[in-house]
């Protein structure tokens, strides 16, 4: 079960194969930036259109990183 709470979400357009980018963007760059520290809970992601369903620009993705 995924706890209630604030989280950052980043979303994700097009090739969402390889999400490793955008969390590494949102570890390194976007949270010693902003202030705000990670709860003890870990990095998850939610899908919202994917192949085949959706052609590969339109696919969208999003990650959320639970905050304190």
């Amino acid at each position: 079960m995924i706890p209630g709470g604030r989280c950052a979400v980043l979303r994700v357009v097009g090739n969402t194969d390889n999400l490793e980018p955008a969390a590494l963007y949102l570890y390194r760059d976007w949270l010693p930036a902003s202030g705000e520290e990670v709860r003890d809970f870990p990095l998850y992601c939610q899908r919202l259109a994917f192949l085949p369903e959706v052609p590969e620009h339109e696919a969208i993705a999003e990650l959320f990183l639970p905050l304190k």
